[in-house]
């Protein structure tokens, strides 16, 4: 594949607290959960760069940095450890003015303006780790320079219902952007962000400088160990409100799938959509692998007693009790006599002999008594937050205890 080429700089949002995935993320960053048994979500956009031809991949982390940094492996697993260019990572610190705690992505760019000039990129393609998804930026970005975009939003459709949890758009016959609005109480549209931006670096610059309300001479060390707030926040805030109205914004639309997993019933649901008899995203393509770091671990074994169906069974597992439409991820195990429905079991977790998990996600290491019960069954996969149990890492559920679909059991 053709290099999109060194003019192109991609930075990776990495630094959310993921509050709506509740203890799942207490002390995880969100692009660092678990997927699809083997896979980290910060994995999509790491493997559409290298795919797309892209080499230049900065992620800007905050939130819990250390459940991200071994797995990204300096960029090794997506071809980024490179002498020259390839994977950076870039932490908030304290000394100038442009220091401090990011306050949104805005703010987490313009606090890293300073690296961004050096690097000189004529476009920044700017991505979410929170989402799933196969996409091509080169076209993208072919298209944004065709049309001579400010900026490039990629989009796709959602049913009205859920569009307030997104930035949602309007686009004229052409595609150019006439409206947006960032997560409104009564949506606009159907059509919403993908989180996916190609921008114009230095009107993105600039913008934001002006909206932080400093000129050409802003940024230089004042001695302010903590830095200042630049009343940045996140983009749906002020910058794409802003640029929507220059009107060079264009909207490209994403037609194959993509699922925003950042909540507990949306993470969930994502899971059972992978167990059906033909998934909507295929993780294995030839031409378009999901790439990732994991250690090698022996295959999974299946003993006489199981009984395994439409589910997801990762290396290293032992399944000897019943396992249903539920996501395994490595190393857990199933006693005899146990039962797994409609669940997603992280890294070592344990279900004992004659327990029953139904409709649960259980963080890695959590072990469920003999005999006891988590979760209830359901009837669709149109779950709300509180009918999805969830366990935080290595809790510990006592034989025979009934813990009720909504719970939330914290980390031990």
């Amino acid at each position: 594949m053709e290099l999109v080429g060194n003019k192109v700089l991609a930075l990776v949002l990495a630094g959310g607290e993921g509050g709506r995935l509740d203890v799942l993320t207490e002390d995880r960053a969100k692009p660092a959960m678990p997927y699809a048994g083997v896979y980290r979500l910060i994995d999509f956009p790491l493997s559409n760069c290298h795919h797309s031809g892209i080499s230049d991949v900065w992620v800007l982390q905050q939130y819990e940095p250390h459940s991200l940094a071994e797995h990204l492996a300096n960029g090794r697993p997506w071809d980024l450890d490179r002498t020259h260019g390839g994977l950076r990572v870039l932490h908030p610190y304290t000394g100038d003015q442009k220091s401090g705690w990011y306050q949104g992505n805005a703010d987490a760019i313009h606090r890293n303006r300073d690296p961004i000039e050096e690097f000189e990129p004529e476009l920044i393609l700017v991505l979410s780790a929170d989402h799933v998804y196969k996409l091509d930026y080169g076209a993208v970005i072919d298209e944004h320079r065709e049309r001579g975009a400010e900026l490039t939003m990629v989009t796709t459709q959602v049913p009205l219902e859920q569009a307030g949890r997104f930035g949602n758009v309007r686009a004229d016959g052409e595609g150019r952007v006439v409206d947006f609005a960032y997560k409104p109480d009564e949506p606009i549209s159907e059509v919403v962000t993908t989180e996916v931006f190609v921008y114009d670096t230095q009107v993105l610059l600039d913008t934001l400088g002006e909206l932080a309300g400093q000129d050409d001479g802003a940024g230089e060390d004042t001695g302010d160990e903590a830095g200042e707030d630049t009343g940045l926040r996140d983009f749906g805030h002020q910058l794409l409100p802003q640029l929507v109205e220059r009107g060079k914004v264009i909207a490209y639309p994403l037609e194959s799938y993509w699922k925003d997993v950042g909540t507990i019933a949306s993470y969930w649901q994502a899971h059972m959509e992978l167990v059906r008899p033909k998934p909507p995203i295929d993780l294995d393509e030839p031409g378009w692998p999901i790439l990732t770091s994991s250690p090698q671990r022996p295959p999974a074994r299946i003993t006489r007693t199981a009984q395994v169906e439409n589910a997801l069974v990762s290396p290293a597992c032992i399944v000897r009790g019943e396992v249903v439409r539920s996501v395994l991820g490595p190393g857990v195990l199933v006693e005899e006599g146990a039962v797994v429905r409609d669940s997603i079991l992280m890294h070592n977790a344990v279900v004992e002999a004659g327990a029953v998990v139904e409709s649960a996600i259980l963080d890695v290491e959590v072990t469920v008594g003999q005999g006891a019960r988590v979760g209830a069954s359901v009837a669709t996969e149109d779950l709300a937050d509180d009918d999805v149990a969830v366990a935080g890492k290595r809790a510990r559920i006592p034989a025979g205890a009934e813990i009720p679909p909504g719970a939330r059991l914290q980390s031990s």
